[in-house]
């Protein structure tokens, strides 16, 4: 008898599942409810483009925290190539966008890149699941439909109002979220900031319909989603658990950007 133990053969990596899909499961939403949105509202052949090269910088996080830090050197071989096809796509995407529309709209992107660059500054420090992290994650993908409205052919206020409308909806529902499963976890309540951003955002959308920027269903959905924050984290306070929280945002996420679409005017 070998006096050592058969090798045990090395797990094959999966680009796709082990490198590249993002694990939580909310940023799905946060980021492609907006690139919808955009699309659905103002469709155009370059906003597709710029919809490619952000959905291609989302999916390259991941790899982009592996590339340096995986210590198996298969995985972090393939973390690196993954990174670099993630920013040889959005690159040449968005290289296209500016080719087809020219650089005028690039400014539109402004606060949007201000949000991932305040993201990446935590991401970067392991600090990307605090609560300032995740708020600027989120704002960050919320803003851009914004430039998909400019690329589309809307004017500037219709296409500012967008963006804030998306951000009304981002915004609020990580702060709602982090509330709810801290009560749940801990017991211990903090729904100030939920609440306080969700009525923000209906003034801020009542603001944008009374000037005729955003559709009258603008500051409905706002004030739905107002609504679902007070029944939900004060009122029942349901026992749901993450899986089930998770899916009824998504739900309510899709309605929201839904009604957004087929209610503002192209």
């Amino acid at each position: 008898m070998s006096p050592h133990p058969p090798p045990v053969p090395a797990t094959p990596v999966s680009l796709w599942s082990d490198v590249v899909r993002p694990k939580e499961h909310g940023s799905w939403s946060l980021a492609f409810e907006p690139l919808a949105l955009g699309l659905l509202v103002a469709p155009s052949f370059p906003g597709a483009l710029l919809a490619g090269a952000l959905a291609a910088a989302f999916f390259a996080r991941r790899p982009l925290r592996l590339a340096w830090s995986e210590p198996g050197p298969a995985r972090r071989r393939r973390a690196r190539f993954a990174l670099g096809l993630c920013a040889g796509t959005a690159l040449a995407a968005l290289g296209g966008a500016v080719a087809l529309a020219g650089p005028g709209w690039l400014p539109w992107l402004v606060p949007a890149a201000a949000g991932a660059a305040a993201f990446a500054w935590f991401d970067a420090r392991g600090a990307g699941r605090e609560e300032a992290a995740e708020l600027a994650g989120a704002a960050a993908f919320a803003l851009t439909p914004s430039a998909l409205a400019i690329l589309g052919g809307l004017p500037a206020g219709p296409a500012a109002a967008l963006g804030f409308m998306m951000a009304a909806r981002a915004v609020p529902s990580v702060a709602f979220v982090r509330a709810f499963l801290r009560a749940a976890k801990t017991g211990l309540r903090r729904d100030g900031p939920a609440v306080g951003l969700s009525l923000c955002a209906l003034a801020g959308a009542v603001l944008l319909a009374f000037r005729g920027w955003a559709p009258a269903a603008a500051p409905a959905a706002a004030a739905a989603l107002a609504l679902r924050t007070f029944v939900v984290l004060i009122w029942l306070r349901p026992a749901w658990r993450a899986r089930t929280l998770g899916m009824a945002e998504t739900g309510f996420g899709l309605a929201y950007a839904g009604t957004l679409a087929a209610a503002w005017p192209a």
